[in-house]
């Protein structure tokens, strides 16, 4: 399988709804949870592109640009943007819809760094030969 077919068939999307229990006092899904959610889908998404164990090394930035409202539903997609030797980018975007109306708009965006452990916890190349 080459590199485009690796990278289309890891791409994730998860949905979730936002319920009162996850969001701050103004009602909007809180800062934590996002970036929770982010590195969740950003984790499945390096692992389908690996199948190796992956783990997160940064969270390069994180724009919050519209806030989430309780009641709604988001849409987290994860993309791999980046591979290198040991290491891979993914880039997560929230999209938020809502619940009884066609509105759909993008929210949140990230970029999540991960590097591929071998058996003993050492990096390892992210494509196995």
């Amino acid at each position: 399988m080459n590199l485009e077919e690796r990278i289309s068939k890891s791409e994730t999307r998860i949905f979730k709804a936002v319920f009162p229990n996850t969001t701050n006092h103004y009602d909007t899904l809180f800062g934590g949870t996002a970036m929770h959610m982010m590195d969740e889908v950003a984790f499945i998404t390096a692992t389908r592109f690996s199948r190796q164990t992956m783990v997160t090394v940064s969270s390069d930035k994180i724009d919050f640009n519209k806030p989430i409202p309780a009641g709604t539903i988001v849409e987290l997609v994860g993309k791999v943007t980046h591979v290198g030797n040991k290491s891979l980018k993914v880039d997560v975007e929230i999209f938020v819809e809502q619940m009884y109306e066609d509105v759909r708009y993008l929210a949140v965006k990230g970029q999540f760094s991960f590097v591929a452990l071998d058996h003993d916890k050492k990096p390892t190349n992210v494509i196995k030969e």
